[in-house]
């Protein structure tokens, strides 16, 4: 693998808007079509398709020193065949909070300043101490968050976003399910009571509407429902990596800390 490279092609979203961050956003070449953050920045961009069906012609064509992908989103045979054609491609995992960290370092190694470096690492670092002192003064809230509807799906313990709720308070009630995003019945929903349930908006769209629906319908007796907890958030802040850990931990501690305030 090139030192610095020069040339990137970028088939994770969370990588792509990490690199703009870091400052070395004029390193891409190439995106994908999910790729939409920052707007102005992957406008000039070249697209290669999906996360999941890149074009690997098109890829070659743009001649990267490095491919950046992810276990998770993109997929092994793809991998496969960039690597056949002699492309250099790396592929990460994180699956805590910590691993996105290392990832973020191991980004701002590849050329970015020591200030840029501090603006992006330094408020992520500053957000985790904070979450980590408000989990030592308060019990965790319960919490369902789901991943997809009809059927619906969760997540148990083995995601990163497993392990970034945990540090912002949020203990999942599907940790111990079996798959990695399990489906769910809203009856079982409902039986392990959740303090919280969050709707992000990403990879299903939800809504206001599906908030209202499960809050006067199936889980209308839960604890989330009596306080007013179930709500529409920000999917990239719950599945992305990258500079939005900050914002992310800053959000669902907020969330753990009023859905205690309301039961007291």
């Amino acid at each position: 693998m090139p030192r610095v490279p020069r040339a990137i092609v970028s088939l994770v979203p969370s990588v792509t808007e990490t690199l703009f961050e870091l400052g070395l956003g004029d390193r891409l070449v190439g995106v994908t079509d999910w790729c939409v953050h920052p707007a102005q920045g992957v406008a000039r961009l070249p697209r290669v398709r999906g996360t999941k069906n890149p074009d690997v012609e098109a890829i070659a064509a743009l001649r990267p020193d490095l491919v950046l992908a992810n276990l998770e989103e993109n997929r092994a045979a793809d991998v496969a065949r960039m690597r056949e054609r002699g492309i250099t491609v790396r592929v990460d995992y994180p699956r805590t909070v910590d691993d996105a960290v290392a990832q973020l370092r191991w980004l701002a190694d590849l050329g970015a300043s020591r200030a840029e470096t501090a603006r992006v690492i330094e408020p992520v670092l500053d957000a985790l101490a904070r979450t980590d002192g408000d989990r030592e003064r308060r019990p965790p809230v319960r919490g369902f968050v789901a991943v997809w509807k009809d059927p619906w799906m969760t997540l148990s313990r083995d995601t990163y976003a497993h392990d970034l709720l945990a540090r912002a308070g949020i203990a999942n009630a599907f940790a111990e399910a079996v798959e990695r995003y399990p489906r769910v019945a809203l009856g079982e929903v409902a039986g392990a009571d959740p303090q919280v349930v969050l709707l992000p908006d990403e990879p299903f769209r939800f809504a206001d509407a599906d908030a209202h629906d499960l809050a006067r319908g199936p889980l209308a007796g839960t604890r989330a429902a009596r306080a007013g907890a179930i709500r529409v958030v920000d999917g990239t802040l719950v599945f992305w990596h990258g500079p939005r850990i900050a914002a992310a931990l800053d959000l669902l501690s907020g969330i753990a800390r009023d859905a205690l305030e309301r039961e007291t």
